[in-house]
Parts: structure tokens; sequence; C-alpha cells
């Protein structure tokens, strides 16, 4: 009993002496060092959390922002009085069928005036104006192709209808040079002439580019001149 007792205190001896004599080896061959700085070097640390950017996609190339195809919606202006004074930008042709079904004319009688004609009709027509001797109030309005072609809406300046004419409708009546007197309808909420004024244009066959002189001879009576472009 006693033999078996000494022999495994006398293995753990062995074997701590074993450890320790390999311990002074590493010790001296500094292996014991080395260990250490690798077990710190690869010993995970504890690191910052950072929020990634987010990644782009693929497709991410900056585009300007789409912008409707859709036409604008039209603004009130005054561009027929505004062509007076400007050549036309583009030359629509004269037999598309988005508009000429509205001509209320033959198209080979629809007339493109130039700059030079629609100007040379405005400054007879204010000559003429101004040698009219009577003292009635008077305007010159030259025509573009809504007003004797189709639509036949024709707007008469704002400042001439406050001073002459009434805000409410009234019936007019238009008179040529020859005395022939056609029957029209003054809209006061919109200063302009409607109804009997495409009579008007048609008979006299107005075209793009004649200047037309309004003379109020009465309270509901326009006398009519028009000098052809």
């Amino acid at each position: 009993m006693a033999a078996d007792d000494a022999s495994p205190s006398t293995y753990e001896e062995a074997r701590k002496q074993r450890l320790e004599e390999n311990k002074k080896r590493f010790e001296d061959l500094g292996i014991l060092n080395i260990s250490k700085s690798l077990s710190k070097l690869t010993s995970p640390e504890k690191k910052s959390k950072q929020r990634l950017p987010k990644p782009k996609p693929e497709n991410s190339a900056s585009f300007e922002p789409r912008r409707s195809s859709r036409a604008r919606n039209a603004v009130t202006s005054y561009s027929d009085d505004m062509d007076i004074d400007l050549p036309p930008l583009r030359k629509r042709s004269r037999f598309s069928s988005s508009w000429g079904s509205y001509v209320a004319r033959p198209l080979e009688e629809v007339k493109l005036a130039s700059y030079e004609d629609r100007a040379r009709a405005l400054r007879v027509a204010e000559e003429f104006q101004s040698s009219l001797q009577s003292g009635n109030p008077s305007f010159v309005k030259s025509m573009v192709r809504s007003h004797v072609y189709s639509c036949f809406w024709l707007g008469l300046p704002t400042q001439f209808c406050k001073n002459h004419l009434p805000k409410e409708d009234l019936d007019m009546i238009l008179e040529d040079e020859n005395g022939s007197a056609y029957d029209a309808k003054y809209l006061g909420k919109r200063n302009g002439l409607s109804g009997g004024w495409r009579g008007f244009a048609l008979d006299h066959k107005l075209d793009d580019g004649d200047a037309v002189v309004f003379e109020l001879v009465e309270s509901d009576r326009f006398k009519v001149s028009f000098k052809y472009s």
C-alpha cells in the first residue's frame, strides 16, 4: 500500500520538474516573450461601431429631375397685339388638318403677312386716323389670323373700353366705308366684339396683317375703315 501511495506523488513531482525546466529553456531562448507578443496581436480588440454609408445602386448616376412633356396651361395674354411688332418665329403650314379645318375661307385665300407688310399697313392706318376731323375716339387694330380666318374674336384696347364703352354687354353696329351696317355684340366683361364681327371680316375679306381703324361715331356704332397690307 505504501508503494502505491508514493507512485502518483513521484510522477506528479517529476512532471512539475519537467515543466519548470521547459519554461526555463523557453525563457532562455526568448520564445515565451514572442508567444506573449503574438497573443496580444491576435486578441480581438473592441472597435468603435461606425455607420457605414449605404451602398449606391449600380445605376446611381446623377440624372436631371424628370420634367413633364405635357405642355403648360396657356396664360391669358395679349399675344395678338404682340404679333403686331414681331415677325412670326415659325411658319406653320396653312394646309395642316389641325388648323385648316377651322378656317372659314378657302385655303388658297389665307395669307401670312410679313413684318414689312404689317408695318406698312399700320403706318397707313395711323396716318388715316390722325387725319380724322370729327374728334371722335378711335383706335387702330392690326389683324391676325384669329381675327379674320378662324375664331373671329376681336379684343379691343382695354383702356379704350374703360374710357368709352360700358361694362355690360351692348348691341353694336359696325358701319363700313360704304355705309353698310352690320350687327355685332360687344361683351363688356371681356372687352371685345363677337357675333357680327365674323360676317364683317368675311364680307370684306380682311386678311392677316391688315390694319383697321375703329371710330366710335355713336355710343353703340363704330365706323370701320381698313387699310390692306
